[in-house]
């Protein structure tokens, strides 16, 4: 599962990206998104003009779980199981659908015989797409935010993907779309339809390279220059 990304930088959107082409000079987000933290995406459903917007990572954030209910992790929606967890059903079946941008993201490797932290992104560099959901929240002081997971799905037979995560473990992989791609799964507006692209992206399409977590006060990060697949 996919718990941590880089997103794009708001440079890297500038100019280039449809509804991201011009930013609000008040939207920022963190280098790497983990839970609960903002990131951007592209989101549309049914009646609603596809648009922008920064969301918080994890569809039920953490805040908005009740007390006394121990937390859960929601980054990470299984595709064989979207229309039964409560978490996500509502959004899949009102056909709330995101595109998340990233510049790569980070999966577990153990072919070492340990967890080294491995980069996972597109063989020209350019940006990866992953399908999600997406849903609104009221705040306390009456605001709507908005959340959203990623959607994943097995990768027993994926080439790159299957060599991730411990041994013995079930291997997953997000849902990743073709630039060319986003457009059309945002549009979606029938449920078979959109299941259709929950399927696998072309391993020869991707790349990985070893990414360690850099000390507190190190440098900038690795160059994303790995092995192709």
């Amino acid at each position: 599962m996919c718990v941590n990304y880089r997103p794009p930088t708001p440079e890297q959107f500038n100019g280039r990206i449809g509804a991201f082409s011009i930013l609000p000079r008040d939207w920022h987000w963190p280098e790497e998104t983990w839970k609960d933290y903002a990131a951007p995406i592209l989101r549309a459903a049914p009646g609603l003009p596809r648009e922008a917007a920064v969301a918080s990572y994890g569809m039920v954030p953490r805040r908005h779980i009740p007390p006394g209910v121990k937390p859960f992790d929601t980054m990470n929606a299984r595709a064989e199981s979207l229309v039964e967890r409560r978490s996500f059903a509502s959004a899949w079946r009102r056909l709330q659908l995101c595109a998340v941008p990233m510049q790569w993201f980070y999966e577990p490797c153990y072919e070492s015989g340990r967890a080294e932290r491995t980069a996972i992104g597109m063989a020209d560099d350019d940006l990866s797409w992953a399908a999600g959901l997406w849903r609104e929240w009221q705040e306390e002081d009456g605001t709507m935010t908005t959340a959203f997971t990623q959607i994943t799905i097995n990768a027993d037979d994926h080439p790159l993907m299957r060599r991730m995560h411990k041994p013995g473990d079930e291997k997953r992989s997000l849902v990743l779309l073709a630039q060319e791609e986003v457009g059309d799964w945002l549009a979606c507006r029938d449920l078979e339809v959109a299941r259709s692209f929950l399927r696998h992206f072309p391993a020869g399409r991707m790349k990985a390279w070893p990414a360690p977590l850099a000390p507190r006060r190190a440098g900038p990060p690795p160059s994303p220059n790995g092995e192709l697949f």
